[in-house]
């Protein structure tokens, strides 16, 4: 049995491919909304061959996404090509966190993704820091409820701000 876990953000889609707890793969696509489901396949099964894998050997998917054109996208893969119907992580799925924010529906999955995490691997309380497009902060209580975050600009934005508007800093590729 072989879950796949798809992580979409504004910059990266991270695959994970697991067979229970344990990783057995990973990989990383550049985020593009105007690809088409196809050719999202197609990536997908040049990627699991070259691990030897058939497409048919995923039999559960899971779904976390902050860019809304592409959900429909990965749920068309999911079905067509993966024969599965993916786990759509985001309001209303019960993950045994409970969000005690004023409103809970604006809380994104990879929020929720990542707190559910680092309580099933760290326990709690926790703050979880995410170094992404942007940099996110989320708390998690004692008691395992979310409490709230905090965004940033991302690394690379703010380097790329501080460049632009400071007329004495150099580019730096980090």
């Amino acid at each position: 049995m072989l879950l796949l876990a798809i992580d979409i953000s504004n910059t990266n889609i991270v695959l994970g491919l697991f067979r229970g707890q344990e990783l057995a793969a990973h990989w990383t696509l550049a985020t593009n909304p105007d690809r088409t489901a196809d050719e999202y396949a197609v990536l997908l099964t040049n990627l699991f061959a070259q691990r030897g894998l058939p497409l048919t050997a995923v039999t559960g998917a899971v779904i976390a996404s902050v860019v809304p054109p592409l959900l429909p996208t990965f749920l068309e893969v999911s079905r067509r090509y993966l024969n599965v119907t993916p786990l759509v992580v985001g309001p209303g799925v019960k993950t045994g966190i409970r969000i005690r924010t004023d409103n809970p529906r604006e809380v994104g999955a990879d929020r929720i993704a990542n707190a559910l995490a680092a309580q099933r691997l760290y326990g709690q309380p926790a703050i979880v820091v995410d170094f992404a497009t942007a940099t996110t902060f989320d708390v998690i209580s004692a008691e395992g409820d979310y409490l709230g975050a905090a965004i940033a600009p991302g690394v690379s934005i703010a380097a790329e701000a501080l460049f632009r508007q400071a007329a004495r800093l150099y580019r730096v590729e980090l």
